[in-house]
């Protein structure tokens, strides 16, 4: 019954706070200001008796039209006093009437007192309202943060060029009432439960406090179990403490901590609500929400007899040791539609620590004075005394600043900030002497939070406190003589002196100020009858703490000075003013694209979304890019003692969160995941109709009773599906219940049930009963995000999206490509605001955007064409900073946001992509259409849009550049294929040589002509390939290869012919390298010699050769190119090529007898790669041949060319993962076990290095020991000419003896 009441009574709470709401909605714009009498207008200065501050009337004429003060300047005010406290929703001002006097721009301070001055913010800024352009036109505004005050101020800040100011104002509104109580520090109120124990599903607790105090407990209430809810000033901020439980042993950790606001102590009243409902929170401060879920896993709230407001009662519990009671005033204290300010007031609730309990708020007495960049505040003092004594309090957010400084009779006093460290500094001359006091105390006093300083110096001693605890006093006892010069100056000092002051101003406030140990009179001075000030507030501390709300995104720390903050993104992985950009591609399909190889990275998938950056490995060596993320489980886990009633869990933890995990298989092509289960009676599904004693969890946390190899829905194993089981009674092999070790593994297909997070095993508690368990890495192919695509056929098309929500941050990101010389790419409106992106011409794009200050427009210029039907890159940004724009990484430009002014992009209408209402369409392709880390499924909505297609087509014009080395780009409709198939390499860009290891009398043969050989092998099977007519009879040659061997002599490369015509590459027997061409017309063959160096030296040496007639081209490694010309005798037609060989000549027809003799015996040992001749790829021809053979030849990429190009450093590298200042939020916690310090991670380092080096000196001596690499035999069927229909290229292995081939050789893979 207690629970259903108290059920009704919060129902009904949530009512009335709705109506009430919706009726001051609707309700509160009364006229206030013109019910008013006369006297409730004040001002600083009247022109004269006809310009009064009553007078100053919306749309009335009485007097001369309005106010006027008797100067016009900065210093100025109009003052109404609404009579009680008000709830201010809009302001109109007008000009005075019929003249030349008007307003353009002031400020609105309020105060409940008439005293304590606070300027009305909106959007982070002290607010500047724009006024009026003539002198009857009504301008009104409305607060977008409605003010509840009696005293408003109005600061003209500019007025009319033609007149002086002039004003007639009405101040829009309705009536406010609360209760009030105000806690003097020392009573707390007391809410009893009805019963002993509550337990707490869902919480609304409203209330609003003003304070002067920077620490103090507004509410707590605890249970016996560990429950607490705690709400307190800490620093000036508000922090929310809450545990709904935790337990004994330390696994359910409940306690959850939240901190909002800030400058709390500010004596102005702020709001709180705090809604909780289960584990979820909703914490609200000054309309500023926080969104979080506790800690822990239980959702009740369970306390004891009690809630407390304004502290904690005693309870002898260590908790409340050391913490304040709340000193101020709070009002419209409500808990779960209980009134309880109303309850006090009734003294229905326990106020008996009270010892004088008061509904009326105590004002404080301060007097703050608030100082700009050109502002001082001039006070008299003593003169000719011999102590000085000063002190007072400050609050700033800068580093730096003059504090005080006084001209003493004979030197000077200055009191600084320097560094966050109070410093002073006197100096004196006295009788031809300097003395010189330096004292500096205190740290980081730039925090915002108010400090006080107490000074004081006197013959030879000095003294300086910060905060009056005695830690922080420092003492001088130097020699020093004081004379006080009678006039001080604070927070700024802009004469000359002979001694000027290190500081020259200062931005912050001041209260409480001591002048020789008197008060200073900051009412007389605002009078002016005392001292002198310049460009300062008096009563009013106009502080903004603009590092909260925190615009820094991804972890960013803000920083701040008086008049703006910057964000320091170091280590969070993002960029930017407010580190919103990721500084990561979203997969590896992206890294691929920019010509990455394969290698770790961090990837973001969502770009600026909540989602972290994370290290994943890519592997790029086929043709579709592998995703893998790796986990904690080791291979072959050993699994005992569990059983249907005690299962063991098996926890698979990632090297990234779950999210981000998902973010992959989410937006991948496919991924698999294997899992194996390896078992000695140990039943995993318990087939055929059994209740499964294993299962998996998966994404979501849902169970699957199926294995890999099968799919949902199907409980079997692989095996089952395939309907090869051991035993055919079941569907796996573990449910055979043998005493031999039985294994059910497969790969895991279904995206939406990936990665796997659990196992839960439940059979080998029996005797003899063992499993073992493998999870492997999680898979993925492919990137649908990235390769989502749309293509826009008609200037009238368009895709619709809803309203982009990007208020405060708003980043976009895509891919175009066009033909057309302008189109709108996407366009969202608001009433005035809205943001558009554009091809204005064929070189220009533009960005623009309205949040009203008016429209702003970013360009970026292309040097060349952007509709050249090629992809680029457009990157725009906009953030409360600065707005950036980016076209294809090139080019960019920004513009930082205006210091005053709106900041939230407020938008209404659908999002259009592609053209928009009265714009220019778009003709062209748009894909990977990216919005605040969300890619819009353009392809999906392009399906059922007229005049736009799916998908987009002509990949290769972009990148097509990235197939090297003679590969063809093939297109595809999510991407595109680098054909390497008539190139000498491999790799998804052709970029990774093809080469082979040979043995001593290892050939390839390849022959040009479709005709038996003579004396090959029964072995040999002949491939052929037909060459037209002017390709038998050459005019030039294209020749390139590389090669190592520690060897010499050897034939590298023979093409021999019909007739005597020959081309041999030799290494002659001192290890140079010779180039023999044999044309005809010349008694001895034309002889080059390239370089006299030894090239059998083990390393790895290119060579590049082209003939055309007489001239020979030769390039060897990198040095330059060297020409040679044929004898004019020489014939330059190279007849009838035959057959080409490599390592060694194996020929019937007509040899040269010097290759025979000299050169081709034992034959080259080493390695070949990248072989290619006039377009024809022999080496890879006879390695990727589809004969099933073997022989000696093994590929091997030993033989590779050398590096040209040194790869980019680490340093300057942004996606290597070699940054030692990199340290990411990722969560590799989950892999690596606890406790491994930086100390162990240092000695496991140089172990590994040792080990590391142990292992290079084994594979080295191992390969010496063992240079062979394998055997490459042929088992062909006997015949040629059989085989020469079945393909173009022939290829033949051999050696010298066919016959006589070690078969008891074996491959060596280190």
């Amino acid at each position: 019954y207690f629970k259903l009441k108290q059920f009704v009574r919060y129902q009904c709470f949530l009512i009335q706070l709705v109506l009430v709401l919706a009726f001051q909605t609707k309700k509160c714009d009364e006229a206030l200001a013109s019910p008013l009498p006369h006297t409730a207008f004040t001002s600083s200065s009247v022109f004269s008796s006809g310009y009064a501050p009553g007078y100053a009337k919306l749309n009335r004429r009485g007097g001369a039209g309005g106010w006027s003060p008797l100067d016009s300047d900065h210093y100025q005010w109009l003052q109404v006093d609404l009579g009680s406290r008000k709830q201010v929703s809009a302001i109109a001002t007008q000009g005075r009437y019929s003249s030349s006097d008007w307003t353009t721009q002031y400020r609105l301070l309020y105060s409940d007192t008439g005293r304590n001055w606070k300027p009305y913010h909106q959007d982070g800024n002290i607010w500047a309202f724009s006024g009026n352009s003539n002198s009857e036109s009504a301008v009104r505004h409305e607060l977008q943060q409605g003010i509840v005050a009696r005293f408003l101020r109005l600061i003209p800040l500019e007025w009319s060029e033609e007149g002086r100011i002039g004003l007639r104002i009405e101040v829009y509104g309705c009536s406010y009432w609360a209760d009030i109580i105000n806690f003097d520090g020392q009573g707390v109120i007391s809410y009893r439960f009805k019963v002993k124990k509550m337990k707490i599903i869902k919480d609304v607790i409203a209330l609003r406090f003003k304070t002067s105090e920077s620490e103090g407990v507004i509410l707590h209430g605890e249970g016996q179990q560990g429950d607490y809810i705690t709400l307190e000033l800490r620093k000036a901020k508000l922090l929310l403490q809450i545990n709904l439980g935790s337990n004994q042993y330390g696994s359910i950790l409940g306690h959850t901590s939240v901190t909002t606001g800030s400058l709390l102590d500010d004596n102005h009243w702020h709001s709180v609500v705090i809604e909780r409902y289960r584990r979820n929170v909703n914490f609200t401060l000054d309309r500023h929400t926080q969104h979080f879920r506790t800690n822990g896993e239980f959702d009740h709230l369970d306390l004891d007899y009690e809630l407390s407001f304004g502290g904690m009662p005693y309870s002898g519990k260590p908790v409340g040791i050391g913490r304040k009671n709340f000193k101020g005033c709070m009002e419209s204290i409500n808990y779960n539609g209980d009134n309880i300010t109303d309850l006090a007031r009734r003294k229905k609730l326990d106020t008996s620590s009270f010892r004088n309990l008061s509904f009326t708020c105590a004002e404080t007495h301060t007097f703050p004075v608030f100082f700009n960049a050109t502002s001082f505040l001039q006070l008299p003092g003593r003169a000719n005394h011999n102590t000085v004594s000063v002190g007072f309090q400050f609050r700033t957010w800068n580093p730096h600043g003059l504090l005080l400084f006084s001209n003493l009779d004979d030197g000077t006093l200055e009191i600084s900030l320097e560094d966050g460290k109070v410093a002073v500094h006197i100096n004196v001359t006295k009788a031809a002497k300097s003395y010189r006091v330096d004292l500096s105390s205190g740290s980081g006093l730039n925090d915002g939070q108010w400090h006080a300083i107490r000074l004081v110096a006197k013959e030879n001693f000095a003294m300086l406190t910060i905060d009056g605890e005695e830690v922080s006093a420092v003492r001088s006892v130097s020699p020093l003589s004081i004379t006080t010069g009678g006039t001080y100056h604070l927070g700024g000092y802009f004469l000359q002196t002979l001694f000027p002051p290190t500081q020259r101003s200062f931005q912050g406030c001041m209260q409480a100020v001591l002048v020789d140990d008197q008060p200073a009179d900051l009412h007389a001075v605002e009078k002016g009858t005392v001292g002198a000030f310049e460009n300062v507030s008096l009563d009013m501390c106009a502080i903004i703490d603009r590092c909260m709300p925190n615009h820094c995104e991804h972890g960013g720390r803000c920083k701040q000075t008086w008049d703006s903050f910057s964000c320091t993104c170091d280590g969070t992985g993002y960029t930017g003013a407010t580190c919103h950009t990721s500084i990561y591609e979203p997969s590896c399909e992206a890294y691929k694209h920019l010509g990455k190889s394969s290698d770790a990275y961090w990837i973001d998938p969502d770009g600026s979304g909540p989602l972290g950056p994370f290290k994943v490995n890519c592997n790029m060596t086929e043709d579709k890019v592998w995703t893998t993320v790796m986990n904690n489980l080791p291979p072959k886990t050993i699994v005992t003692g569990s059983s249907r009633n005690r299962r063991t869990v098996l926890q698979v933890n990632y090297s990234a969160s779950m999210d981000q995990v998902t973010a992959i298989t989410t937006s991948a092509e496919y991924c698999e995941q294997q899992i194996a289960y390896s078992c000695r009676m140990s039943r995993l599904l318990n087939t055929p109709d059994g209740t499964p004693y294993t299962w998996w969890v998966g994404r979501g946390n849902e169970k699957h009773f199926y294995w890999g190899g099968s799919g949902p829905g199907i409980q079997k194993c692989a095996c089952g599906i395939d309907r090869n089981c051991t035993d055919p009674k079941y569907d796996c092999n573990c449910d055979a219940d043998v005493k031999q070790w039985r294994e059910d593994s497969g790969l895991l297909v279904y995206q939406e049930h990936l990665p796997v997070s659990q196992v839960v095993v439940g059979d080998t508690n029996r005797s003899g009963s063992e499993a073992k368990l493998t999870v492997g890495p999680l898979r993925c192919q492919g990137d649908n995000n990235y390769w989502n695509a749309a293509s826009f056929t008609t200037p009238s098309s368009y895709l619709h999206f809803a309203t982009f929500q990007g208020e405060t941050s708003a980043d976009i990101s895509f891919y175009f490509k066009t033909s057309a010389a302008y189109g709108v790419f996407l366009e969202n409106l608001g009433n005035t605001d809205f943001i558009r992106l554009e091809l204005k011409s064929p070189k220009v794009v533009s960005f623009s955007f309205d949040v009203g200050n008016g429209p702003v427009e970013l360009i970026v210029h292309s040097a060349t064409s952007l509709n050249d039907d090629q992809w680029h890159r457009v990157m725009a940004e906009r953030n409360v900073k600065e707005a950036v724009l980016q076209l294809d990484q090139t080019y960019r430009t920004s513009r930082l946001a205006p210091a005053q002014g709106h900041t939230r992009l407020e938008l209404f209408s659908q999002l259009y992509v592609g053209a928009a209402g009265g714009q220019r369409g778009f003709l062209g392709c748009i894909r990977a259409l990216r919005m605040n880390g969300i890619t819009l499924d353009l392809e999906e909505r392009a399906k059922v849009t007229p005049g736009v297609k799916p998908g987009c087509q002509g990949h290769c014009n972009s990148f097509g550049m990235y197939c090297r080395n003679g590969g063809k780009c093939v297109e595809r409709y999510n991407g595109y294929l680098c054909d390497c198939t008539a190139t000498a390499y491999d790799g998804p860009f052709c970029t990774r040589d093809v080469g082979g290891f040979f043995e001593a009398g290892t050939l390839v043969k390849y022959n040009f002509l479709p005709e038996a050989i003579a004396g090959a092998s029964k072995d040999t099977k002949v491939l052929t390939h037909q060459l037209t007519p002017h390709e038998v009879n050459l005019t030039k040659e294209e020749v390139a290869f590389s090669f190592s061997t520690s060897s010499a002599p050897a034939v590298l490369m023979y093409v021999s012919s019909k007739t005597q015509d020959y081309l041999a590459v030799v290494l002659r027997q001192n290890g140079s390298l010779q180039v023999r061409y044999n044309l005809g017309g010349l008694r001895e063959p034309f002889t080059i010699d390239v370089d006299q160096r030894n090239l059998a030296n083990g390393q790895p040496h290119s060579i590049n050769m082209s003939r055309h007639d007489r001239r020979i081209t030769i390039q060897l490694d990198h040095y330059p190119a060297v020409s040679y010309n044929l004898p004019e005798a020489s014939d330059t037609q190279f007849n009838l090529v035959k057959t080409l060989f490599l390592g060694k000549v194996y020929e019937t027809g007509h040899i040269d007898p010097v290759i025979i003799e000299r050169y081709n015996t034992p034959g080259f040992i080493g390695c070949l790669s990248r072989v290619e001749f006039n377009g024809i790829a022999p080496l890879k021809s006879a390695l990727r041949t589809a004969v099933k053979s073997q022989g000696k030849l093994v590929e091997s990429n030993c033989g590779a060319s050398p590096l040209t190009i040194p790869p980019m450093s680490a340093a300057t590298d942004p996606w290597h993962l070699d940054k030692t200042d990199a340290v990411f939020p990722f969560n590799e916690e989950r892999v690596i076990p606890d406790g491994v310090n930086r100390d162990s991670a240092i000695i496991g380092g140089i172990i590994a290095v040792v080990i590391f080096t142990i292992l290079c000196t084994l594979v080295f001596l191992i390969r010496y020991m063992f240079r062979h690499k394998g055997t490459y035999h042929t088992n062909e069927a006997k015949g040629s000419g059989e085989s020469a229909a079945e393909s173009a290229d022939t290829a033949i292995i051999g050696t010298d003896n066919p016959e006589t081939i070690d078969e008891s050789k074996k491959e060596w893979f280190i």
